[in-house]
């Protein structure tokens, strides 16, 4: 890992985008990862099928705010079909750093946040290829 990987991620948790609440929210939703307590919030506002604006609130370690944040910079003004597009691995890369397995859940929770509002999808970004009929 590099130091600017490195620092990346950390200008994203010291100096979060879209961090805040929106006044009145299409959807909002909340979730924590229950290994080591994480916690992100996305509130959403669409229009035309658009996530029009998007906030997020949360506390935890620096790679899930940093990804809450990189997150939102990636969804803002974008349709759903692209939202629903972003995948486990579209959202590691966005990161820029390889995760250790141990980190992936905290890379991953604003993505399950995202897509538990969204589309009703409740299973950890990545494990829907696990899951059976």
């Amino acid at each position: 890992m590099s130091i600017e990987q490195i620092e990346y991620i950390l200008d994203h948790y010291k100096s979060p985008r879209n961090y805040g609440r929106l006044l009145d929210p299409d959807i909002s939703h909340e979730e924590g990862n229950p290994i080591c307590g994480d916690v992100i919030r996305i509130d959403l506002e669409l229009n035309n099928n658009r996530v029009n604006e998007t906030r997020f609130t949360g506390k935890g370690c620096a790679i899930s705010q940093a990804s809450a944040s990189i997150l939102t910079e990636m969804i803002k003004g974008r349709d759903l079909d692209y939202v629903n597009s972003i995948s486990s691995n579209k959202m590691l890369d966005a990161l820029g750093m390889e995760i250790s397995p141990i980190r992936l859940r905290c890379a991953l929770l604003s993505l399950k946040v995202l897509r538990s509002a969204l589309f009703g999808i409740n299973t950890w970004p990545g494990e829907e290829d696990y899951i059976s009929d």
